[in-house]
């Protein structure tokens, strides 16, 4: 195992607590405007993309404790999970760079937008950067190698042979 590398598969039970976690901090980031509280959210966040939960607090306390207490985990491919995480960590550094150079309320609505993610991803299990990667590899971005299981899932629309995507 690389010392920076993504899990592949990822635990879902796992990933919604890490997000129960974030929302939390970035609750707690806008009840009290601390930008120091925003640069752990930021470090958390890039901790996640270079290693999943390795590096990382809260996918630490996930990983080991709350997950294994939410019965059998629940499998689900890693590279939307960490690209979810990319653009967690882009959002909150986002966030850090705009109260660092005079403007708080840029940074406050990027922790709320943060907010808003995490806590669909927590609550309903609805992963907002998993669907944009899907939408970014339908359209070609995203090679469909980078995840091979990304390619099945179900509930994609299959075009019909002939037919032109919209």
């Amino acid at each position: 195992m690389k010392l920076l590398s993504f899990p592949n598969p990822v635990n879902e039970k796992a990933a919604r607590a890490v997000a129960g976690l974030v929302v939390l901090l970035s609750a707690a980031i806008l009840i009290t405007r601390s930008p120091w509280l925003i640069g752990l959210l930021a470090l958390g966040f890039w901790a996640r993309v270079a290693s999943g939960p390795r590096f990382s607090v809260f996918g630490q306390i996930a990983t080991r404790v709350i997950a294994p207490r939410l019965g059998a985990p629940r499998l689900v491919p890693g590279p939307p999970k960490r690209f979810a995480q990319t653009i967690g960590a882009t959002l909150s550094t986002g966030a850090l760079v705009a109260y660092l150079l005079g403007a708080p309320t840029v940074a406050w609505v990027l922790v709320g937008a943060i907010v808003v993610a995490a806590s669909l991803e927590a609550a309903l299990g609805i992963c907002l950067g998993c669907l944009i990667f899907g939408r970014l590899q339908q359209l070609g971005v995203i090679p469909a190698s980078v995840c091979e299981a990304c390619n099945n899932v179900g509930r994609r629309v299959t075009v019909p042979t002939g037919a032109q995507r919209s």
